[in-house]
C-alpha cells in the first residue's frame, strides 16, 4: 500500500521501515502527494526518469548541476566522434584532394551544432544548463545489475538512470551527430571532392556509419568505466598517437616540424588533448598545484625530438654491423 511520513517529527523509525521494506540498491518509493509537512508514498519500485533514491529509499528529483568532472567527461564523449571524423577524412582524402580542410570544418560544425541542440532539448528545455544527479559510485551506471529477487524467483525491476542524464545524453548527442552528418556531408563531398574517385568520395562517411554504432555500444556497456578512466585513456592515446604520427612522418628534428604546417597543427592538437587529460585528472581543484602540471604538456614531444636521432633503425643496424 502507501506509507505516510512527516518531514518533521519522528522520521527515523519510519525511515528505517522504508529501508527494510524496499529491497535492492536502487528501488524506491515515489512521492504521490505532499500535504503540508506530510508526504504520501507509493509502492516500492522503479523511480521515474530524472529521479533517484535518497538515503531513505524515496525517489527524489535530480536538482543538482553537473560538476566540473562531469562536464569534462561529456566533453570527452563529444570529442570522440569529432576526432574519428577528422582521422577518417584525413585517411581517405590523402594527397589527391584539397577538400580535406573544408570537410574537417564541416565535421566540427556538425558536432558543435549537435552538442548545442542536445543541451537545448535536455531538461530544462531551451537552456544550455542541465539538471543532474550526482554520481556516487560505479554501480550507479549499472542499475540493471542490481534488481533484487526477494524470493529468488520473482525479480523486482528497479532499473533507472541513477546518473541522470550523463548516460542517455550521450546517445542523444550521437543521434544528432549522425542526422546532421547525413544531411550535410554527402552534398558537400559531392560538390567539392572532385579530386577523388567516385568510390573514394564517401568513404569517410561510410566509416562514420561504422564507428557511430561502435561508440553507442561502448557507451551502453562501458559508460561507467569510461567515466572513471577517460583522463588516463586521453593521456595514453595522445602519447601513443603522437609518437606513431611523428615516426610515420619521419619527423626527427624541430626543422622537420616546421617544413609543413600540417605537422604543427597535429602537434598542437595532441598538446590540447594532453592538457585536457591533465586537467581531467587534477580537476583543477588546487590551481596553485595543478596549473604547473600543464607545463609538462610539451615534454613527450620534446623528448621524442631529442632522442629520435639515437633510435633511428638504420643507425642502430649500422652500428650493430660495425660492432661485428
Amino acid at each position: 500500500g502507501s506509507e505516510r511520513r512527516g518531514n518533521a517529527g519522528c522520521a527515523l523509525p519510519v525511515g528505517v521501515d522504508i529501508q527494510t521494506a524496499c529491497l535492492g540498491l536502487y528501488c524506491g518509493r515515489t512521492v504521490l502527494s505532499v500535504n503540508g509537512s506530510v508526504e504520501t508514498y507509493g509502492d516500492c519500485g522503479v523511480c521515474p526518469r530524472g529521479q533517484r533514491t535518497d538515503d531513505n529509499k524515496i525517489c527524489r528529483e535530480c536538482m543538482g548541476s553537473p560538476d566540473r568532472y562531469d562536464w569534462l567527461y561529456l566533453g570527452f564523449m563529444a570529442m570522440l566522434p569529432l576526432v574519428l571524423h577528422w582521422f577518417f577524412i584525413e585517411w581517405y582524402s590523402g594527397k589527391k584532394s584539397s577538400s580535406a580542410l573544408l570537410q574537417h570544418v564541416t565535421a566540427l560544425f556538425e558536432c558543435s551544432i549537435a552538442a548545442i541542440v542536445t543541451l537545448l532539448v535536455s531538461d530544462p528545455v531551451g537552456s544550455l544548463h542541465i539538471r543532474s544527479c550526482k554520481v556516487k559510485k560505479l554501480s550507479d551506471w549499472y542499475t540493471m545489475l542490481y534488481n533484487p529477487s526477494p524470493d529468488y524467483i520473482t525479480t523486482v525491476h528497479c532499473t533507472h538512470e541513477a546518473v541522470y542524464p550523463l548516460y542517455t545524453i550521450v546517445f542523444i548527442y550521437y543521434a544528432f551527430c549522425l542526422v546532421l552528418m547525413m544531411l550535410l556531408r554527402p552534398l558537400l563531398v559531392k560538390k567539392i571532392a572532385c579530386g577523388l574517385g567516385k568510390s573514394d568520395r564517401f568513404k569517410s562517411i561510410y566509416a562514420a556509419l561504422y564507428f557511430f554504432p561502435i561508440l553507442t555500444v561502448l557507451q551502453a556497456v562501458g559508460g561507467g568505466l569510461l567515466y572513471y578512466a577517460f583522463p588516463y585513456i586521453i593521456l595514453v592515446l595522445s602519447l601513443v598517437t603522437l609518437a606513431v604520427y611523428m615516426s610515420a612522418s619521419e619527423v626527427e628534428s624541430f626543422k622537420d616540424l616546421l617544413v609543413r604546417k600540417k605537422r604543427l597543427v597535429v602537434l598542437f592538437s595532441h598538446w590540447l588533448l594532453h592538457a585536457y587529460g591533465i586537467i581531467s585528472i587534477s580537476k583543477l581543484d588546487k590551481l596553485e598545484q595543478d596549473l604547473p602540471l600543464l607545463a609538462l604538456v610539451p615534454a613527450p614531444a620534446l623528448f621524442y625530438l631529442l632522442t629520435a636521432k639515437y633510435t633511428e633503425p638504420s643507425r642502430i643496424l649500422s652500428e650493430g654491423g660495425n660492432g661485428h
